[in-house]
């Protein structure tokens, strides 16, 4: 590697190249070189590009934290409604869940990105529109529509926050695709967050026991509903003052649990044939299907978002390859199974929803297989991967819509 690296000096292709193809020995053999290559502008730069970075962690400024701290409050104070207003936890979570933490988030991407007063006011005004909507449904225990609105609720403040975080670019493919990467960085600090506090409330709480106080009550009524409230606000906020946290975590659990997950797939496929277990005749086995193939497509679209930033690894690239195939193959006995019972027992506002899902997601499915082929046929870049996933998203928002705001209608709150 040290005589590559002699032997390129004059060459920043040909050094990116080596970098990339072997980082670690890279660094190792540049590091020894440099002492000698000092007056060599070239050899500086790469010596600041190979040292640079802080541990240190950014906290932002005293706006960006007294925002974090109010809008954590708040999600906790939204969260404490049903005790404050004596309002029946039930019917509030079933409705409001979303509420608690997606317009805030909406609100600080909006600050920070310096949205026009007309997207403030779609974000606002669409927020409140779905508030109001959702509230005023009847409230029906049996009502299938009702609960269809209330998951898909939460689908359309997710989709109100990816607008937010776009921007003035929201039609920007680069963009979107950053908006599945915050999701998947996001889960990660989230997660570690709330690891952290629970280590913290099972040490407090049995430090106060062992003094004779009992304060599992007050804690997990005024405390711990705070920190999981605040743990989406403060892990979005670490996550965007300082995407070196969970920067290169997230493209390693991408890389690690897409092989993991085509081979459980692939295995779970073939048990499937030997259990006896169909999706045709078996309710639950089917929405248990349903939720895999949810599953494994996120995996598929947030490792295609992390994978498409990289330079292309055509091992990778199998892998996702591979696994979209398998996925599409899920898909279609999902969307199959979904046909027979509709065409067996009639249609109802679950297995419409389920149908349109199904439907939506094997089309895409289909696109980026076909897409990652191309790659793999080295007739098309693995940024087009990306490209595919991002200008798809819009259809799934509208059939979001579809589904929380025309189906209880559509179907009179059944």
């Amino acid at each position: 590697m040290k005589d590559e690296i002699l032997s390129n000096l004059d060459n920043p292709g040909n050094l990116e190249r080596l970098y990339r193809r072997d980082k670690p020995t890279f660094k190792r053999a540049f590091k020894s070189l440099y002492p000698e290559l000092k007056d060599n502008t070239l050899a500086g730069f790469w010596n600041e590009r190979l040292n640079f970075g802080s541990e240190d962690v950014f906290w932002g400024s005293s706006k960006d934290l007294a925002f974090v701290i109010i809008a954590s409050f708040l999600a906790a104070m939204i969260a404490k409604l049903p005790k404050f207003l004596s309002i029946d936890e039930d019917y509030f979570f079933l409705r409001n869940i979303g509420f608690i933490t997606f317009p805030l988030l909406s609100t600080y991407f909006a600050w920070k990105n310096k949205l026009s007063t007309g997207k403030i006011v779609f974000i606002a005004g669409s927020t409140l529109a779905s508030a109001i909507f959702i509230n005023f449904l009847p409230d029906v225990k049996t009502s299938d529509t009702l609960t269809l609105s209330c998951m898909h609720l939460l689908l359309f403040l997710w989709a109100i926050l990816g607008f937010a975080f776009a921007g003035e670019k929201g039609n920007n493919a680069e963009k979107r695709l950053g908006y599945l990467r915050y999701n998947g960085d996001l889960i990660v600090m989230t997660t570690l967050i709330l690891i952290s506090g629970g280590i913290m409330t099972a040490i407090t709480i049995n430090l106060f026991k062992l003094i004779g106080f009992e304060i599992e009550k007050f804690y997990f009524d005024y405390v711990g509903i705070f920190g999981l409230t605040a743990a989406p606000i403060v892990g979005t906020y670490l996550t965007q003052t300082n995407p070196q946290l969970v920067g290169k975590v997230s493209p390693v659990i991408a890389k690690i649990f897409s092989p993991l997950v085509l081979v459980m797939l692939t295995i779970y496929l073939v048990a499937m044939v030997y259990s006896g277990k169909d999706p045709y005749n078996d309710r639950e086995f089917l929405q248990i299907f349903n939720g895999l193939l949810i599953g494994v497509m996120a995996i598929i679209f947030f490792s295609v978002a992390e994978t498409s930033k990289t330079t292309e690894n055509r091992a990778g690239t199998w892998v996702l390859f591979l696994l979209s195939v398998v996925t599409v193959i899920v898909s279609g006995i999902a969307l199959s199974a979904i046909l027979f019972r509709i065409s067996a027992w009639g249609i109802t506002p679950n297995r419409a929803a389920v149908l349109g899902g199904n439907a939506l997601i094997l089309i895409n499915l289909l696109l980026v297989t076909a897409q990652l082929f191309k790659v793999l046929s080295k007739k098309a870049e693995l940024a087009s991967v990306g490209k595919v996933i991002s200008a798809y998203l819009p259809i799934y928002v509208i059939w979001t819509i579809i589904v929380t705001f025309i189906f209880p209608l559509l179907f009179s709150f059944k």
